[in-house]
């Protein structure tokens, strides 16, 4: 198993980030990590796409679900039919939204290795026969900036970032009395925490890592970001015109 990731995952990104190493202005790391981090952006768009329109469809969903939770509270088996029948009928699938979420991890792990070891000679040893191998990645981006280390202010721009994607993605919830509401509240609860605590863990692996990982997860969120906005705005006017 271990082979296989390294085959398919890790050794492509490793060399895509040499090559770009190789030609960028400058031999600059900072500029090859943005620019992988794009490449890989747009490998995975329509992944990215479907689970930020899932994600959404489900979070408008939940003023029903609760609706319907508060009106079948004793009835456990026929709140799952009609949960189950709301999802139909609104065409959502409520795991849709965590498959392409899955699927990205691979992509994940294999970028966080290669900025934790893909600097080093003996990594380097991968590098394929077609891409010119340098004798060393030189960490230190813009003269000054050293991405083989944790840097702070990366971090906790990683974790701004990481708030303002989960913020956005929120939708507010209407105030539910009566039997299950304490449990309501309780999922509210749990959903505001993980607005908060997504971006705290961000800022603490971006202080526990090298300054390359909290880059490349501060564009990539920007990106996710910038898509999640792009793509609310788009179904607006949609509805607007309708």
């Amino acid at each position: 198993m271990s082979q296989i990731f390294n085959l398919i995952f890790y050794q492509p990104i490793l060399n895509l980030l040499v090559f770009l190493y190789n030609i960028v202005p400058g031999h600059d790391i900072g500029l090859a990590i943005i620019i992988m981090t794009v490449i890989i952006k747009l490998i995975l768009l329509p992944l990215s796409k479907q689970s930020i329109k899932s994600q959404k469809a489900m979070q408008e969903l939940q003023p029903k679900i609760e609706e319907i939770k508060k009106k079948y509270a004793n009835n456990k088996e026929e709140q799952g039919r009609a949960i189950m029948q709301l999802y139909k009928q609104e065409k959502v699938n409520p795991f849709s939204s965590c498959l392409p979420l899955l699927i990205q991890l691979p992509f994940l792990w294999a970028v966080f290795i290669v900025f934790r070891d893909g600097l080093n000679g003996q990594s380097l040893n991968l590098v394929y026969s077609f891409i010119q191998r340098p004798e060393l990645i030189n960490a230190v981006s813009l003269g000054f900036i050293d991405l083989a280390k944790p840097i702070p202010v990366l971090a906790v721009l990683a974790g701004l970032a990481q708030f303002w994607q989960a913020k956005m993605m929120t939708t507010k919830r209407p105030e539910v009395r009566g039997h299950g509401a304490k449990d309501e509240d309780m999922m509210a609860i749990m959903n505001k925490q993980m607005v908060y605590l997504m971006p705290a863990l961000t800022v603490f692996i971006g202080l526990s890592f090298p300054g390359g990982l909290a880059l490349y997860w501060l564009v990539t969120t920007v990106l996710t970001a910038l898509q999640q906005l792009y793509l609310f705005k788009q179904k607006e006017r949609k509805y607007n015109s309708g």
